[in-house]
């Protein structure tokens, strides 16, 4: 099974857990790949107005992981226009994987992950789950091993 693991990271902070749950996969026997979606010079936190480069294919692979941070309580801007752009997710298995600063879920985590499976579905995916790595709180490290464990399994499990 190809898995495909596609983040958007302005900190560098999504891209650490992606390559950890990239090599957790790689670990277990699959083939996963990891690209990142990137913009065109420069671009702020916050900021709406950017261009796409060469966006991530995801025709490749069997299943996929979409990942980035929270912004101001929603999803990040350039995931959803990344995603918006995707022709089709037909046939595909998605999993989605969040990162935030804020302390608990409901800051935005949640509601990211909703934008995120919301616009996978309307493209034909079938989203099997989600994590949510919450930067600031304590344990940290714990946390982020949770999740690449849980969306590891999960993942294993649709081969």
């Amino acid at each position: 099974m190809k898995i495909g693991i596609i983040v958007y990271s302005q900190t560098g902070n999504t891209l650490s857990v992606a390559t950890k749950l990239k090599e957790s996969l790689s670990a277990v026997g699959h083939s996963a790949a990891l690209q990142e979606v990137k913009v065109v010079g420069e671009r702020k936190p916050g900021a709406r107005g950017f261009k796409l480069e060469t966006p991530p294919r995801v025709e490749p692979y069997d299943v996929l992981v979409f990942g980035a941070a929270v912004e101001a309580f929603s999803l990040s801007p350039v995931m959803r226009g990344y995603l918006e752009k995707v022709a089709s997710l037909q046939k595909k298995k998605v999993a989605c994987l969040v990162t935030q600063a804020l302390p608990y879920p409901w800051l935005g985590g949640n509601r990211a992950v909703r934008q995120m499976r919301r616009l996978c579905e309307s493209k034909g995916a079938t989203v099997c789950g989600s994590g949510i790595v919450n930067w600031m709180r304590s344990r940290r490290d714990e946390r982020i091993a949770a999740v690449v464990d849980r969306l590891t399994k999960l993942l294993a499990s649709l081969a």
